[in-house]
């Protein structure tokens, strides 16, 4: 006879299958959480991009704001601001 059935304890199945449960919910809670960080962390960048090109744009450059220009600008940063200044300025017309 089995030990775990003589002193009234659970099957060692149940226990795996317990265990790979838990397993499987914190796999699902991280993989759902990774894409909900990232799509607010690119929202934030693309505000604080379109807040610096708002800013650039204040001082008289004249910069049209699009979301793809603040997503640009917030993914990359100042770099990404000169770049299109650069582009609206010099090389688009």
């Amino acid at each position: 006879m089995d030990a775990a059935a003589v002193m009234g304890g659970p099957d060692s199945s149940l226990v795996v299958a317990c265990a790979v449960g838990i397993l499987a919910i914190c796999v699902i809670t991280k993989l759902i959480k990774l894409p909900i960080e990232l799509m607010m962390k690119l929202v934030s960048n693309s505000v604080v991009g379109a807040f610096m090109l708002f800013v650039a744009d204040f001082f008289g450059l004249g910069i049209e704001i699009t979301i793809l220009k603040a997503l640009f600008a917030g993914i990359c940063g100042i770099p990404g601001v000169l770049i299109i200044i650069i582009w609206e300025k010099f090389l688009a017309g």
